[in-house]
C-alpha cells in the first residue's frame, strides 16, 4: 500500500486489568494480541499497578494502560478488545464481577461518543487511580502526550485517589518482555 492510500491512524489508550488466574500472563498476551490487530501498532505500555477492587469484588487487580496507533474505528477497536477478552476466558456473570481480563477503550483520538455500547472518553477514567497512574506513567516515561481534550488531574487529586483506592506500582514487572 502506498503512503497516500494508507488509512489515517489515531492514538488510543486502552486500560487493561484482571484479578483472576495468571493475570501477568494474560496482560502480556493481551499486549501481544493488541499488536496483532489489523492496522494497529502498540506504541507504549505502562508499568503494572496493583489496586484494591474499586466498585468490584474479589482479590486485588493488576492494571496497566497501553497506547496504540490504529486505523480501526472506535467501534471496531472495541469489538476487537471484547474478542481478546473472550479469548482470555472473560465471563460477565454480574456487573463488576472478578475477571480474568478487562480491556477498556479509554480514549480514542479526541473522539466523543455516547452510544449504548461505547462512551468516549471513558466516563470514569479520571476518577480511577488504576487508570490515572498507568496513564501518567506512559506520559512521563514513554513520551506519550496527555490527551488534549481531557483535564489533567492535579498531583493532589492523583494522590487522593491513590490513597483511597490503594494502588502501588509493581516495579519489577514488564508486559513487553
Amino acid at each position: 500500500m502506498s503512503p497516500s492510500s494508507m488509512p489515517p491512524t489515531f492514538r488510543a489508550f486502552v486500560g487493561m486489568g484482571g484479578n483472576l488466574g495468571d493475570v501477568f500472563a494474560r496482560l502480556r498476551s493481551a499486549v501481544a494480541g493488541l499488536g496483532q490487530l489489523p492496522w494497529t501498532e502498540v506504541e507504549a505500555v505502562s508499568g503494572v499497578y496493583q489496586t484494591r477492587p474499586v466498585d468490584a469484588d474479589g482479590p486485588d487487580y493488576l492494571n496497566a494502560v497501553v497506547a496504540l496507533r490504529s486505523s480501526l474505528g472506535p467501534q471496531e477497536l472495541l469489538r476487537a478488545l471484547l474478542s481478546l477478552e473472550c479469548e482470555h476466558d472473560r465471563t460477565r456473570p454480574y456487573w463488576h464481577a472478578p475477571r480474568t481480563l478487562d480491556l477498556d477503550l479509554l480514549w480514542y483520538g479526541g473522539v466523543r461518543l455516547d452510544t449504548p455500547t461505547l462512551t468516549l472518553p471513558h466516563p470514569r477514567m479520571l476518577d480511577r487511580a488504576f487508570v490515572l497512574e498507568p496513564l501518567c506513567d506512559l506520559i512521563q516515561n514513554q513520551g506519550c502526550l496527555w490527551p488534549h481534550d481531557l483535564p489533567q488531574p492535579s498531583a493532589a487529586r492523583r494522590a487522593e485517589l491513590a490513597a483511597l483506592q490503594g494502588i502501588s506500582k509493581m516495579e519489577s514487572i514488564s508486559l513487553t518482555k
